[in-house]
C-alpha cells in the first residue's frame, strides 16, 4: 500500500498497519496544495530526501510547510496506530523518550499548567490538538488566495516539535514492537524525511531533538 509520500506501508496480519490512530487529514483534491503534495510524492520517489524537502521553485514557503505538516501528521498517525496496543497506561505510565526525557502536557488553552500523564493519554492530547490546528481554516487555509496568518510559522514549529515527541517515544519505548511488525524500514524512512525537512527550514530547536540525536547524526551521515 502506498502512503502519501510514496513510502510503502507494510500490511501485517491483514490490514493491521493501515489503521490510523486519529482520522486522516485529507488535502482537497484539485487544490494547489494537493498539487504540491503530488510534487512531494514524485520527488520522494527519486530517493533523494535532501532534495525532496527543498522548497520547489516559485512556491510559497508557508504553503509548502503546511502541506508537509499535514503529511507528517498522517504518517505519524499511521505509525502510532500500528503500535497502540503496546502503548498502554500500564506499559507507559509517563510520556517519555528514554530515561532522561519526560514530557508533560499543556496546550495553553484547555490545559495551561503542564500535567504529568501516561504516554497514550499524552499522545491522544497531542494528536487531537494538532488535528484541531490543521482543521482551523484561519491557521491552515486550504482555499486559493486566502493568506496564511502572521503567526503561522510559530504554530507550525510548535506542531512539528510536538510530532517529533511521538517519533521519540516510539523509538525509545516501542522499537522492539516495530521490528516484530517488520515496520522499521517504514519508520526510519518517515523519520528521516521528517528530520531532513525540519533541518532544511530550521523548524525545531536542536535541544528538542536531543532524545534522538545519535539516530539523527547516523541518518544524516549516510547522505553526506
Amino acid at each position: 500500500v502506498k502512503g502519501l509520500t510514496g513510502n510503502v506501508f507494510f500490511l501485517v496480519s491483514g490490514s493491521r498497519s493501515s489503521k490510523t490512530f486519529k482520522p486522516k487529514k485529507n488535502i482537497p483534491e484539485g487544490s494547489h496544495q494537493y498539487e504540491l503534495l503530488k510534487h512531494a510524492e514524485a520527488t520522494l520517489g527519486s530517493g533523494n530526501l535532501r532534495q525532496a524537502v527543498m522548497l520547489p521553485e516559485g512556491e510559497d514557503l508557508n504553503e509548502w510547510i503546511a502541506v508537509n505538516t499535514v503529511d507528517f501528521f498522517n504518517q505519524i498517525n499511521m505509525l502510532y496506530g500500528t503500535i497502540t496496543e503496546f502503548c498502554t497506561e500500564a506499559s507507559c505510565p509517563v510520556m517519555s523518550a528514554g530515561p532522561r526525557y519526560e514530557y508533560h502536557w499543556a496546550d495553553g488553552t484547555n490545559i495551561k499548567k503542564p500535567i504529568k500523564c501516561s504516554a497514550p493519554k499524552y499522545i491522544d492530547y497531542l494528536m487531537t490538538w494538532v488535528q484541531d490546528q490543521l482543521d482551523d481554516e484561519t491557521l491552515f487555509p486550504s482555499k486559493i488566495g486566502v493568506p496564511f496568518p502572521k503567526n503561522f510559522m510559530s504554530v507550525a514549529k510548535t506542531i512539528l516539535k510536538r510530532l517529533f515527541r511521538v517519533y521519540a517515544h516510539i523509538y525509545h519505548q516501542h522499537f522492539d514492537s516495530v521490528m516484530r511488525l517488520q515496520e522499521e524500514a517504514h519508520l526510519n524512512t518517515s523519520f528521516k524525511h521528517f528530520i531532513f525537512f525540519v533541518q532544511e527550514f530550521n523548524l525545531i530547536d536542536r535541544r528538542e531533538l536531543a532524545p534522538l540525536q545519535e539516530l539523527i547524526e547516523k541518518l544524516g551521515s549516510k547522505d553526506r
